[in-house]
């Protein structure tokens, strides 16, 4: 008998323990599920603050498009510009009103029209610059630079010629009696110069490339919605 409630008991342990082993699972499941529970919680925290960013910065990009559009829209054909809704950018783009050929100084013409285009540009985003990261004036090219040149020559050569004249064109913004009295240090910490040459081609739609409109010179505006959603990131 003693055999037998011995071996009862031993049973009885045996099942105490792997009650308790039983127990210890459903615990560390129970661990595991708040910690799985928190963190999908913190992804859609981070989720719905990045997509609130990106809904502010589609309706930022349209307000910015529409101020700008209904300020040059009856200038825009006379200068040779169209404005980029995807872009936010101001392109002008008849080349021989900008810079003569295989120059860097700006046209008379030219001249003419950043007297009345950069107060206005400025004015329109004044009311942004908070939430503008930038403003770049880009230089583009076509991709011919004469006939005796190879590939490589040709985007070197338009290379040093873009990056001349969008700081021709930088330069001479920063001496407008409007820019200097009003914008001057905003516009030295905020608005950058860029040559491009013609690793930005304009095509037609046939896909060949369009050399007039590829020579041009544009104004972008580039928002700190990135910056935003890369903060958001960090913090959590």
């Amino acid at each position: 008998m003693d055999k037998v409630f011995g071996s009862s008991k031993k049973h009885s342990d045996s099942g105490e323990h792997w009650m308790s082993v039983s127990d210890l699972m459903a615990g560390l499941m129970m661990v595991f599920l708040f910690i799985s529970v928190a963190l999908m919680r913190d992804a859609m925290v981070e989720r719905d603050k990045i997509k609130e960013v990106a809904e502010t910065y589609q309706q930022t990009q349209q307000a910015i498009y529409v101020a700008l559009y209904e300020e040059f829209e009856k200038d825009l054909i006379k200068w040779g510009a169209e404005i980029d809704r995807e872009t936010l950018s101001v392109n002008f783009t008849a080349p021989d009103v900008l810079f003569a050929n295989g120059r860097a100084d700006l046209n008379e013409n030219f001249q003419q029209i950043l007297d009345d285009f950069i107060p206005r540009y400025l004015s329109v985003l004044d009311s942004y610059k908070p939430i503008i990261q930038e403003i770049k004036i880009e230089g583009h090219t076509s991709s011919r630079w004469n006939h005796d040149s190879t590939d490589y020559e040709a985007y070197f050569n338009n290379m040093r010629l873009s990056q001349s004249r969008t700081r021709a064109v930088l330069g001479y913004i920063m001496s407008l009696e409007p820019v200097v009295v009003e914008h001057y240090h905003w516009v030295k910490q905020n608005v950058a110069a860029v040559g491009y040459s013609s690793s930005k081609l304009t095509l037609d739609k046939l896909g060949n490339e369009d050399e007039q409109k590829s020579r041009r010179v544009s104004f972008r505006v580039i928002t700190n919605a990135e910056e935003q959603i890369r903060k958001i990131l960090e913090e959590v």
